[in-house]
């Protein structure tokens, strides 16, 4: 109970007395593809709605959807036995950016999250319940406090993820310094070669990442005529305005798309 209690007020010290941050999705670009959630299978809902708070999250809900939301992504949990966490996994981390570091390191270090060594003073990993790692960088250029940033895949060939993620996504092909990588609006999808073979997402405790498009129907229509085999095919979900659809990458990576995932202002 006294933890319990603890941490509650923890929590609601960092709420209060933290960075304030504002969150939504970025705009669409032509391809109509932009960053849109991490979905989570997880032991422990209330361990990780800690964590996501911690980290700069606000609850919120979309008819019967709960989300955790933050600048330029929402995190949705659900509660599995998850096969193992984030590394050796395709998707070995995610990335935030945040315009100041330091403030945000004490807070994590007063609310007990779980970090790396620093490697630099600008660069930190926290390991989340489940063994979700998390890279945060600073960049004093950025307009808010923290935002979304990138998706760290370890695969066998990274040119070639590449590549199908612009001809598939419309992503922009490019490089994060030493790493190929692709931008979609809200996220930037970095490519490094794995020198050890990497298990599928699905079943891990990032069990699969999401993307929003713009006109989803017409969006899944095209997918299929070119080849891609939807593991669900576009389907409006019950009583809501939001539509969902689901693929796997050909290197494992589990992939939503869904279509008014954020709640209506």
């Amino acid at each position: 109970m006294r933890k319990s209690l603890a941490l509650v007020v923890v929590i609601g010290f960092l709420v209060l007395s933290g960075p304030r941050v504002n969150a939504q999705l970025a705009a669409p670009g032509e391809s109509g593809v932009v960053m849109g959630h991490l979905h989570l299978a997880v032991k422990d809902l209330d361990a990780h709605r800690a964590f996501w708070t911690a980290l700069g999250g606000t609850p919120v809900q979309n008819g019967a959807l709960a989300l955790i939301q933050l600048p330029g992504t929402f995190v949705m949990l659900r509660k599995a036995e998850p096969t193992g966490g984030t590394v050796d996994s395709t998707v070995n981390h995610v990335g935030f950016l945040v315009k100041d570091i330091q403030p945000w390191i004490a807070k994590w270090q007063a609310a007990g999250l779980k970090m790396e060594p620093q490697a630099r003073p600008t660069q930190v990993y926290l390991i989340g319940p489940d063994d979700v790692r998390v890279e945060i960088l600073e960049d004093k250029t950025i307009d808010v406090p923290l935002k979304m940033h990138h998706l760290h895949f370890y695969i066998a060939s990274p040119l070639e993820t590449q590549a199908w993620y612009v001809k598939t996504f419309g992503a922009v092909a490019g490089k994060r310094g030493t790493f190929d990588a692709a931008d979609l609006p809200g996220v930037n999808l970095t490519f490094a070669k794995a020198e050890t073979p990497t298990v599928a997402t699905k079943g891990r405790s990032l069990d699969h990442i999401g993307f929003e498009v713009k006109n989803l129907e017409a969006f899944c229509k095209k997918l299929e005529a070119g080849g891609i085999k939807l593991d669900r095919p576009y389907t409006k979900l019950p009583n809501s305005m939001t539509a969902i659809a689901f693929l796997t990458d050909p290197w494992g990576t589990y992939i939503e798309l869904t279509e008014n995932l954020a709640p209506v202002k």
